[in-house]
């Protein structure tokens, strides 16, 4: 059920600008060890003072107790690039995150979507200042007919440099989770690092889920959902004939 929410996410968010697909990892518990406990005279569990941990009854395998949901990981591969023409459109294509300024701290985010603000102000769709790498908002002049971006994130409005757009990395691909609406956050001890990815302008980064892959992944899980269902059922109706027919003293 997880991993088709994951999935459900996934499909919901095809042609969410920068999306990072997630994959459910799964772990298993472990199994525990039978062994055989009457074979002998010398070992009667039904006898406490003859019950011994000393005198144990030979291994006849293991009983797996199934699996868990360890981790929802989230493959940040490189997602394709989609030329839009418009000059506050900008992708990342590497390694690289722009840094964005919210009401709860700096966050991060491949979603290159911008817009100018009318006071000026390079901000994203959702409102949300784009910041330089001194950590301050970027003002493009109201005026400006001609705004270019560099692979590096210098802003030029005309021939006037108005910016350096900032553009980090984490050494650990973990470091850093997701919040929602495209953003990350860092965790407690991540420092960012310049980033080694290049910006492109006009263009957007397509999410890297693909929806036939999804698809697919979805049927899959569904058909292992069934069987799983099918299984306790069975060992539900052995129990139930168990303790109504075997059990039943004539």
């Amino acid at each position: 059920m997880k991993r088709t929410a994951v999935i459900a996410n996934n499909l919901a968010n095809v042609n969410t600008t920068g999306y990072k697909r997630d994959v459910a990892l799964d772990r298993e518990f472990e199994p525990m060890l039978i062994r055989r406990i009457n074979d002998s005279e010398k070992i009667k569990v039904t006898e406490f003072k003859g019950f011994s941990l000393d005198r144990r009854g030979p291994v006849v395998g293991t009983l797996g107790l199934g699996s868990y949901t360890g981790e929802i990981a989230t493959d940040k591969s490189q997602g394709t690039l989609q030329t839009t023409g418009s000059p506050l459109d900008l992708a990342i294509e590497g390694e690289g995150y722009f840094v964005i300024n919210t009401p709860n701290g700096d966050r991060y985010t491949r979603n290159g979507n911008f817009y100018r603000s009318p006071d000026g102000t390079l901000i994203t769709s959702n409102g949300m200042n784009v910041l330089d790498r001194q950590g301050r908002s970027i003002r493009i002049p109201a005026e400006a007919a001609y705004i270019s971006v560099g692979a590096t994130g210098q802003i030029r409005a005309d021939d006037q440099v108005v910016g350096q757009l900032a553009l980090v990395q984490f050494d650990d691909r973990r470091a850093i989770l997701k919040q929602g609406d495209s953003l990350y956050y860092a965790q407690e001890g991540a420092e960012p690092q310049p980033a080694t990815g290049n910006i492109m302008q006009g263009v957007l980064e397509r999410s890297n889920a693909n929806v036939i892959n999804e698809m697919v992944e979805l049927i899959n899980n569904y058909r292992i959902y069934e069987a799983n269902s099918k299984a306790v059922t069975t060992q539900d109706e052995m129990l139930d004939h168990s303790v109504n027919q075997v059990g039943t003293v004539s």
